[in-house]
């Protein structure tokens, strides 16, 4: 039983989140959300934590703003080890 495993763009995961709040708001419960979403109840509440009320465009920034401090990270990381790399070529060491 292999499952496939599936990205979901912000804005699709809003738009679950909106079903799934007005299926909630009818009454139903969140198992059969879920399955009808289908995502697991764990995904659920982890969407709901990151995206809860947020707009397809909010949520959209938010993931640009993520990929470039990650970006922006490695680049000091990167800087980090140069400037380590060349205080031991200044001591000698190499």
């Amino acid at each position: 039983m292999s499952e496939r495993r599936r990205r979901h763009t912000p804005e699709q995961i809003i738009r679950k989140l909106r079903e799934g709040e007005r299926q909630l708001g009818a009454g139903a419960e969140l198992a059969a959300v879920c399955k009808h979403l289908e995502i697991t109840e764990a995904t659920w509440y982890r969407w709901r934590n990151q995206y809860g009320g947020m707009k397809a465009d909010d949520a959209k920034r938010l993931k640009e703003l993520e990929r470039e401090n990650a970006r922006l990270k490695k680049m000091v990381a990167d800087q980090a080890l140069d400037i380590d790399m060349l205080k031991d070529l200044n001591r000698g060491n190499w």
